[in-house]
């Protein structure tokens, strides 16, 4: 792996010239997320997020641009000068190093990734040549000091962080652990500030790169661990994507935080609401420990600062082999002799069973600072599939939390209440019952939740329109089912706020 990275400068007018003409010349050639699935077709396209590059090579045998410029900076191929120069201004990309030149021959310097925005903009991200696709899983031939240096592109992490934040306009947002600057982007969107700091050097020089060549405005890039590059200052918005893997050591700077179990994703949240303003996001990727003799749930609860609500979502759970299998193939283990595999393996598990870690949990989790002296703070499991982007659903969900923390009962029933958009009823009984045996509600947008309810509650949110405060509905259905109207109010609220709270109903206002 070269360790040379371009010499773009972002101060320097000239050198801001020359990036602006290779954007475009990326742009003529449709050196975009959407030309690259037309040229590579989906399966080729798929393949490389797997490392595989076959396919893409077949793909691009021919002279077009495009095809010149997925060879160059995909698949780490050199091409011909010729061919460079029918789709690049070789000489601004020779004098900014982002191009090498060896004879006749030009190879890039770095892996340029097309990625699309959230309003369709043609933006590229910046990584380490070989982190494009794949991650850092696919590179060979590197020692261990540049293996741990590696700036990694765009991976499922990113995309769906990126997809949970919360994209409302702020003022301050900082992005920790900024990496390549994918998040650091995707704020420059709709923050007037936006800092990024990184442990590592390499990865700030990458984010500016990423950052001027997708043509947004340059970043505050800071160096340091954690929260100490930016002192006591606080933001709107904090996202982070941090080294969140549960290993012994710190071998891999992009991946591995250097702190002891789960303690890296614990020390950011305790230490986030420091750095918020009132009404401000924290939104992060982490990985937690399941220990023996402990209720994952409560460890988790345990990290929530005080005057902060949270949402924390498990999304995924593995055994502590599984999990050390995946990130010994991440660091590209698997292709070591067969003892130092071994060895390395014994490290993980050795590790593991002095802290008691029986398993790992993956997942979200998202901090509001509310201020409030009883907050709300849900740990849950939906491991099942949701719809992108969540930004909203995240905005909702504290809303809905504010509702019901101010709400008695009594408010409840004399409120009104509507029936979320595309939420479905299924019965479920044996073919031919009268009665199902259950009924369940489904989500088919956000988090697609579903959940069983009983007949009142399935009726009371079939006829919620907004129209009529919730007591009346309830009469209305004691009549209907013969029940005492006093104790169907009595029993009722609770069902109530939990649909509320899961987002199948939704307070509105009277007549709304």
């Amino acid at each position: 792996m070269s360790t040379h990275l371009p010499t773009a400068d972002v101060q320097d007018p000239e050198s801001n010239a020359r990036t602006a003409r290779l954007r475009e010349a990326l742009l003529a050639a449709a050196f975009t997320a959407d030309g690259l699935l037309d040229l590579l077709g989906a399966p080729a396209y798929a393949a490389l997020a797997r490392s595989e590059t076959v396919p893409a090579l077949r793909a691009t045998r021919g002279d077009s641009p495009l095809e010149t410029l997925v060879r160059l900076f995909l698949l780490q191929r050199p091409v011909e000068l010729r061919r460079a120069q029918a789709a690049l201004p070789v000489a601004d990309c020779l004098a900014d190093g982002w191009l090498v030149q060896d004879g006749e021959e030009l190879r890039a310097s770095v892996d340029v990734r097309p990625y699309s925005g959230p309003e369709e903009q043609d933006w590229w991200i910046v990584s380490d040549l070989g982190c494009a696709v794949g991650g850092a899983g696919g590179i060979r031939g590197v020692g261990e000091r540049d293996r741990a240096e590696l700036v990694l592109g765009v991976g499922g992490a990113s995309t769906t962080l990126a997809g949970l934040t919360v994209r409302r306009p702020v003022t301050k947002a900082l992005d920790l652990g900024t990496g390549s600057g994918i998040q650091a982007l995707h704020a420059a969107q709709h923050a007037t500030q936006v800092t990024g700091t990184d442990l590592n050097p390499r990865a700030l020089r990458i984010a500016a790169l990423t950052l001027a060549l997708s043509g947004a405005g340059p970043a505050d890039l800071r160096e340091g661990s954690l929260f100490e590059p930016v002192g006591d200052e606080t933001y709107d918005l904090i996202v982070s994507n941090p080294p969140f893997v549960i290993s012994p050591g710190a071998r891999l700077t992009y991946r591995d935080g250097g702190m002891g179990g789960d303690d890296l994703c614990r020390t950011l949240v305790q230490q986030s609401a420091a750095h918020l303003n009132d009404g401000g996001y924290c939104q992060l990727l982490a990985n937690w420990q399941h220990v023996a003799g402990e209720d994952w749930h409560d460890r988790l609860r345990s990290w929530v600062p005080r005057g902060c609500d949270a949402w924390i979502v498990q999304r995924e759970v593995q055994d502590i082999t599984q999990y050390a299998e995946l990130w010994l193939r991440d660091a590209g283990d698997h292709r070591t002799g067969d003892e130092e595999y071994a060895a390395r393996y014994d490290a993980w598990l050795d590790e593991f069973a002095a802290r008691g870690t029986k398993a790992i949990g993956f997942g979200w989790i998202t901090l509001r600072k509310s201020g409030s002296d009883s907050p709300s703070v849900t740990v849950e499991e939906w491991p099942h599939p949701v719809e992108q982007p969540l930004g909203e659903s995240v905005v909702r969900h504290f809303a809905r939390q504010d509702y019901l923390r101010a709400t008695d009962d009594a408010a409840l029933l004399a409120g009104h209440f509507r029936l979320a958009d595309e939420v479905l009823q299924e019965q479920v009984g044996l073919p031919g019952a009268e009665d199902p045996e259950h009924v369940v509600l489904r989500q088919n947008r956000g988090m697609r939740r579903a959940t069983k309810v009983d007949t009142v509650a399935a009726g009371f949110a079939g006829v919620s329109d907004g129209s009529l405060p919730a007591g009346r509905i309830l009469d209305a259905i004691a009549q209907l089912v013969g029940e005492d109207p006093v104790l169907l109010r009595d029993r009722t609220p609770a069902s109530i706020r939990t649909l509320v709270e899961q987002g199948f109903l939704e307070p509105v206002a009277a007549g709304g």
